[in-house]
């Protein structure tokens, strides 16, 4: 298994900076697209545990998008092979630290979310 093929992480990147900037935009349709829709989806947020592509579009749907604004610090992109990937970002909304970490799949449509965690960082 080949890390970080430049092809490979070219196109998981750019897949994780069209997801960034939906989040800025609050662009839920993009974000909905970039979750896997099937009910193995996973989602485990700052105050939410979603489990399925549905409840996490429910979610995303009903955010209030001020919420989302933050300001992104560390990241690391990582593929494995040709069809798998890693992406970990640290952030900071307001006052508070956080993290971000997702895990990635190439599907028939393109890139996916198969499973994410976000959380805050307690000084």
């Amino acid at each position: 298994m080949e890390i970080n093929k430049p092809a490979v992480l070219a196109e998981i990147t750019k897949a994780f900076d069209r997801y960034q900037q939906a989040i800025i935009d609050n662009d839920v349709a993009v974000l909905n697209e970039l979750f896997w829709n099937n009910t193995l989806t996973i989602r485990c947020g700052t105050g939410e545990n979603l489990y399925g592509h549905a409840e996490i579009a429910a979610f995303r749907g009903a955010r209030d998008p001020k919420s989302a604004v933050r300001v992104v610090g560390k990241s690391v992109v990582t593929s494995y092979g040709q069809d798998a990937a890693t992406t970990n970002i640290e952030f900071t909304r307001g006052s508070r630290n956080g993290r971000q970490s997702q895990s990635w799949i190439r599907m028939p449509e393109g890139w996916r979310i198969v499973a994410a965690h976000v959380s805050y960082r307690d000084e």
